[in-house]
């Protein structure tokens, strides 16, 4: 049987936007690293490395690269994961033998790798009693996080998280309903009417109606593709990291 402990972690998270001063010892940090590497990954080549930034001054310079999300100087520490393909490559090379890795396959699949790792950390952080957030902003800013953490050709940042000891118990983020995520055994392309009913939990909160209020739109939907994420922002984002993805070796 599932261990109820484990599900009730994973059930109850959280995003962690505040935290105390108080520092994460190492030996804790260490235990949670280590569950991340302990993670699945391609064979078993481990083609990701994490930066733990704890220095104050340095989380304050590298905030300015997550839009100044006061999260980012006050956690106990940023946790950047990247694909790595530069380790791996030296190695190959060292042995005589020529690397092919510099692709869009190995783009993905360190992607898949470094996001397995990532989860991995935050499961371990919170079973320590530590609270975390994503970043999505690492994405937004790759080149220029990439450069201050002195990060060579082949290496690429994929996600940042905060982590430290919660000073706020935030509410927990609303969810879709299981049946509107799971298929079996096929695809099923939900129908309008369908649609509806996936979304219309989340339409229907009051914290919704309220935002929804604020910006001055007819739907949560207009949120999103007009005010957080439009199509504008996502076409120069993709330019730029492209142009990374392309200097970096990932994509010719």
């Amino acid at each position: 049987m599932f261990d109820n402990e484990t599900l009730s972690l994973l059930k109850n998270h959280r995003s962690v936007r505040k935290y105390t001063d108080q520092p994460i010892a190492q030996p804790i940090m260490d235990q949670i690293l280590e569950a991340g590497m302990r993670g699945s990954n391609t064979g078993n080549m481990q083609i990701y490395s994490v930066v733990v930034t704890r220095d104050a001054q340095r989380k304050k310079e590298l905030a300015q690269f997550h839009f100044n999300q006061p999260m980012v100087s006050s956690a106990a520490a940023v946790i950047t994961v990247c694909i790595d393909i530069n380790r791996w490559n030296k190695w190959c090379r060292q042995r005589n033998a020529d690397p092919g890795y510099d692709n869009l396959l190995w783009l993905l699949t360190g992607t898949v790798d470094a996001t397995i790792v990532s989860q991995n950390i935050c499961i371990a952080a919170e079973a320590a009693g530590l609270g975390i957030c994503y970043l999505g902003t690492v994405l937004y800013n790759a080149p220029e996080i990439a450069q201050y953490l002195n990060l060579p050709k082949g290496v690429v940042p994929v996600t940042t998280i905060t982590m430290g000891y919660p000073a706020e118990n935030p509410q927990q983020s609303d969810r879709l309903p299981l049946g509107g995520i799971v298929h079996y055994e096929q695809y099923n392309d939900p129908a309008p009417e369908q649609i509806d009913q996936i979304f219309s939990e989340k339409e229907n909160l009051p914290q919704t109606k309220e935002l929804i209020k604020q910006n001055g739109t007819e739907n949560l939907a207009q949120i999103f593709t007009t005010k957080r994420y439009t199509k504008a922002d996502n076409i120069v984002i993709s330019d730029k990291l492209d142009k990374y993805l392309r200097d970096s070796g990932f994509l010719k």
